[in-house]
């Protein structure tokens, strides 16, 4: 990224948000389950492995939270919710369950798959072909459940949500604060967006709305009158009053990023989402009727849960652990083992006006909390020693964890000081109940696989799309897991980079070894970087809660950070190597460079690129590639699938690959075009 100026901002509101004493907790707890689709046959009445036919539940789940409870002091603005007769705090979540049709077939296992705005990814991100595809969690027997929690996912028809109250001040009034807004790469003629709080007044000179071309480009504002919180998208501007939505006349341009700050009202208490998803699989573990009389439909078939998360759902499960929501409130564990993937930050959640969608943008909260496993005192910005599992801890209710991500993750969500610290000096031990797995040259989530030497262009991106997969491995993981939770089956030990081998270095091509490819770009100046901000005195940055003050906020440093070292391909070393990153057709990184929009020539979030080997040694030679050809490494066709199945019985001896999956590499492999037609065949 380009230079950021430091700049000073002073706006500091009142504190006002002190948490009520402790009192005798109530009984808090679900108080009824809503069942809205009776049980029906899941994916037609397939019928999977041993478990037979699924079937699906949809429904809701309402439930009350103690404000005197000391488990639920932690919730930010919980004290200024409104309260019933018995004076707690009500919510209202949906939640989709899938569980064998023969109770008898139940592996005992619940996962419970962390929705990620809404959207429930664990069966299409494991399942090869989709959903269900092979039918990977169902072939086991395992109950499947996901909740909402994130209760400003609104209006999205299937969407798990929650509904959640409004804090307001003591006397009934409207609590205001900061918002800052930023809007970029907006689609070409829009002319209205959505925003993300109601702003206490729609009078556009009580806000501030700012373009600029580049981050550290000038500042330009725009008049009150060229912009309103209004809706244009059916009528022309000025348009309808609409506290929902920012119009702008003439419309948005997308070679500008847009930054408006205002003043918003009456900020949902997020952090409720916490607490209401501990109760709710503490519930469906435990837990019998409810008021109602309405039964638990996995009643007595669950003896331990996995929890799973992807992105904003890993930090999410990195964040639950953190503010020690995995003890329910009869002090139970909730989560026997947890996987947050492909996540690097805590989840923006738990303070006023919290924006939880974000994803590691410029003045986005995120990275400010405790990021490290193991406690770790983080000298350069003066905090005192913690991890992310000191409450637990204290609490004898730690799961055991397994932390999953790729190469992305250090390029676009500030991965390096997860691993080294802010000094990023020394490598952080792990804890004994906690395994990391580095998946190296990896785009976000991985990519689509597969064994071609064709590269899938793009029209966003300078590189072509990085087909180099981690489901594969991630399978092999999640039953080792599980295993390791039901069995204490001891995982295979972790595998990241490690700053002590010389493994992670400075984000430059020469520190990092990446060959000069001619045409190519080079990873120079392309890390997200690590920002430290200041965000206000009554921002309590650890637990990343209380309430935020000063927007923008103020950048105090930049953090260094590390990424990992690459081989002459320009493949990183270091994790566990897919079989295609061990038998590869090109160099696969987790950074990428945008080609349009206001992003231009800048790092392109987590989207990782491909730059494919050259096929013969002349064409090498042509171009002045330093890498070798296909044909140089593997010779034949038959070479190369000599080199994949290679890779994958290694893998699967080492327990990162099922023997199923490796036979399907092998297949897929000697199908495939590479070295096909020419050459020495």
């Amino acid at each position: 990224m380009s230079s950021i100026p430091l700049r000073a901002v002073a706006i500091v509101l009142a504190v006002g948000c002190a948490l009520a004493a402790f009192a005798p907790a109530a009984d808090a707890r679900v108080t009824q389950i809503v069942i809205d689709s009776k049980p029906s046959p899941a994916y037609d009445g397939k019928s999977f492995g041993r478990a037979g036919p699924y079937e699906r539940i949809t429904g809701r789940a309402l439930g009350e939270i103690d404000p005197r409870d000391p488990r639920n002091a932690v919730i930010n603005d919980l004290d200024l919710a409104p309260r019933n007769a018995r004076g707690l705090v009500e919510y209202e979540a949906t939640f989709t369950l899938w569980q064998p049709a023969d109770p008898a077939k139940a592996s005992g296992v619940l996962i419970y798959a962390v929705p990620n705005r809404g959207n429930r990814l664990l069966v299409p991100a494991f399942h090869v072909g989709g959903d269900p595809g092979d039918g990977f969690f169902f072939n086991r027997g395992d109950i499947i459940l996901s909740s909402g929690w994130q209760g400003d996912v609104r209006g999205r028809p299937g969407a798990e949500t929650i509904t959640v109250p409004v804090a307001k001040n003591r006397d009934g009034s409207s609590i205001t604060g900061p918002v800052l807004a930023r809007f970029s790469d907006v689609p070409k003629g829009a002319t209205t967006l959505p925003s993300a709080y109601a702003p206490a007044s729609l009078d556009t000179s009580r806000a501030t709305l700012t373009r600029r071309a580049s981050e550290d480009g000038a500042v330009v504002p725009l008049a009150p009158g060229d912009w309103a919180f209004a809706d244009c998208r059916t009528t022309p501007f000025p348009g309808t009053p609409d506290p929902t939505r920012v119009s702008i006349k003439g419309g948005f341009d997308p070679a500008y990023l847009y930054e408006l700050v205002y003043t918003a009202k009456d900020p949902p208490v997020l952090g409720i989402g916490l607490a209401a998803t501990r109760d709710i699989v503490s519930f469906f573990r435990h837990g019998g009727k409810v008021d109602g009389g309405t039964d638990n439909p996995v009643r007595a078939k669950v003896s331990h849960v996995v929890a799973q998360g992807i992105s904003q759902a890993g930090n999410f499960v990195r964040t639950f652990l953190h503010l020690g929501f995995n003890e329910d409130e009869a002090g139970r564990v909730v989560w026997d083992g947890a996987n947050a993937h492909v996540a690097a930050r805590q989840l923006p959640i738990n303070f006023r006006f919290a924006l939880p969608g974000g994803a590691a943008g410029m003045y986005e909260p995120g990275s400010e909390g405790v990021l490290w496993w193991g406690d770790y005192e983080d000298k350069a910005r003066g905090r005192k020693s913690a991890g992310l599992l000191a409450r637990c801890r204290a609490a004898g209710t730690c799961p055991k964890v397994f932390e999953t991500f790729g190469s992305a993750e250090f390029w676009g969500l500030r991965m390096s000081p997860n691993l080294v610290g802010t000094g990023a000096d020394r490598d952080i031990p792990l804890p004994p109940t906690v395994r990391r797995y580095y998946f190296p040259g990896t785009t976000h989530g991985g990519g689509r696989g597969g064994s071609t030497e064709a590269a899938k262009a793009s029209d966003r991106f300078e590189l072509a799309d990085n087909p180099n997969p981690q489901t594969e491995t991630m399978r092999a993981l999640m039953v080792a897991l599980i295993d390791w939770v039901v069995s204490d089956t001891a995982p295979p030990a972790s595998r990241y980079p490690l700053c002590a081998a010389g493994q992670l270095v400075r984000p430059d091509h020469r520190a990092m070894g990446f060959p000069l490819i001619p045409g190519t770009p080079l990873p120079d100046n392309l890390l997200n970087r690590f920002l430290d901000y200041d965000f206000g005195p009554d921002f309590r940055a650890n637990d990343m809660t209380g309430r935020i003050s000063i927007q923008p906020p103020v950048i105090r440093q930049v953090i260094a950070s590390l990424v990992p070292k690459v081989d002459a391909d320009g493949n990183e070393v270091g994790g566990v190597p897919s079989v295609l990153h061990q038998a590869p057709l090109g160099t696969y990184v987790g950074w990428n460079v945008a080609r349009t929009g206001f992003a231009k020539g800048r790092n392109a979030g987590f989207s990782g690129g491909y730059i494919p080997f050259a096929k013969t040694e002349v064409e090498r030679l042509e171009s002045g590639d330093p890498r070798p050809s296909l044909e140089e490494r593997y010779r034949d066709h038959a070479g190369y699938v000599a080199a994949v199945k290679a890779a994958a019985e290694r893998l699967v001896e080492q327990r990162f690959l099922l023997p199923d999956d490796a036979a399907r590499l092998v297949r897929e492999a000697e199908a495939s075009d590479v070295l096909r037609g020419g050459g020495n065949e």
